[in-house]
């Protein structure tokens, strides 16, 4: 499947605005308590999204989305800028939430909660995972400790969630917990007196509003026709939500780590050391080379992952591949920018030393990389067994 004409516009577009747009937003104070862009900031950067025609660029005017490599091109552009996914609505978990909506929401639950999402209007929030010290479901969903049970009309759900990125400020919530049937979803108005915040810790990361938080869930009901899906069917939905969502993450942070990469090249010729440019001496000269090909190994493994996505493929082990060799790439690229700039690299004054821990954060998120490993190394005895059958 190509990329259209289409998309490579779009793509274009999206870069014009992130570099002369977003960009300049950066060094906005305004920020909340773990440095993350408030919502006034997200929202009038949104505004000049909107005017540009770049709010929510994968998602066209009919509803239907790019393909997954047009969505490529379009999101590393997006993630040029730590702000720029924010800007035009292509970040997570909002982006993730909005494929699940449109691939398994009921007409009623489209227009109710996934139309203002893709106009920008709100933020959303994906409450899966639970605490760790409670034995709740982290990297193994199977162990998940929230329950739901029919009452009347409503579903009534308990239980204790944590790291939900963006609960702070969201306005929808797609909530999992455990049946007799087994996992389900369901989609739930925000804030709701039932779902309690507990804490949202400062976090490594920081550019994402609402951060990271631990909350609970204390008999929260929930109309039955809310419910995303078929009872039962939780854990399908999640896999259709997380193997494209993997590979989002791997798009936009590729972006940022091009716009990195950018940052300390700029720095590299135009630094001065020992009676030459820091770039001609060989070990700074020879990171820079190394970040190149990272930089298009990263390109070339998200467009194979997308392409296998793009045959209808739920692509949970190429997403898993995906996942594992982009996020440390990107890891390489952020510490050899660091590296290249010196002092200046940690420091504030350019976006380097925050790529440098977004990236570092995005080697846990949607799944540390010895769990995507452990499940590749499944699959792999799985097949030496079945070859030997």
């Amino acid at each position: 499947m190509t990329i259209s004409d289409r998309a490579l516009a779009i793509a274009a577009k999206v870069e014009t605005f992130v570099r002369e747009t977003v960009v300049p937003y950066e060094k906005d104070p305004r920020r909340d308590h773990h440095g993350a862009p408030t919502d006034e900031l997200v929202m009038e950067m949104r505004e000049h999204a909107r005017a540009a025609g770049v709010l929510t660029p994968h998602i066209l005017g009919d509803g239907d989305h790019l393909n997954q490599r047009e969505t490529a091109v379009v999101l590393i552009k997006s993630g040029l800028s730590p702000l720029g996914p924010l800007a035009c609505n292509t970040m997570a978990p909002d982006e993730g939430n909005m494929y699940l909506l449109g691939k398994e929401g009921s007409p009623e639950l489209k227009e109710r909660f996934l139309k203002p999402m893709v106009e920008g209007h709100v933020r959303s929030a994906f409450f899966m995972t639970e605490p760790a010290e409670e034995g709740g479901a982290g990297s193994d969903p199977s162990m998940m400790k929230t329950t739901c049970h029919l009452d009347g009309n409503h579903w009534v759900v308990n239980g204790r969630k944590t790291f939900i990125t963006g609960a702070l400020g969201a306005r929808v919530g797609i909530v999992m917990a455990k049946s007799e049937q087994g996992a389900c979803m369901f989609l739930v108005d925000l804030p709701d007196p039932a779902i309690r915040i507990d804490d949202v810790p400062n976090t490594i990361d920081s550019s994402m509003p609402g951060g990271h938080a631990t909350l609970t869930i204390d008999n929260l009901r929930i109309p039955a026709d809310q419910m995303l899906g078929e009872a039962g069917e939780g854990f399908r939905y999640a896999q259709v939500r997380l193997s494209p969502a993997r590979l989002s993450h791997c798009m936009r942070w590729l972006g940022a780590c091009i716009r990195a990469h950018e940052i300390a090249t700029d720095y590299a010729n135009r630094r001065e050391a020992f009676g030459k440019a820091l770039i001609d001496h060989e070990g700074v000269g020879f990171m820079l080379a190394e970040n190149m090909i990272d930089l298009k190994q990263a390109e070339l493994m998200i467009d194979w992952c997308a392409s296998v996505l793009d045959t209808g493929s739920l692509g949970t082990v190429e997403s898993s591949m995906a996942k594992v060799a982009v996020s440390e790439a990107l890891m390489r690229i952020a510490d050899r920018c660091v590296q290249v700039m010196g002092g200046t690299g940690v420091t504030d004054k350019t976006i380097v030393e925050q790529v440098f821990r977004e990236v570092r954060a995005f080697r846990i998120y949607d799944g540390p990389t010895e769990v995507h490993k452990w499940s590749l190394a499944k699959k792999i005895k799985r097949d030496w067994k079945a070859g030997r059958a």
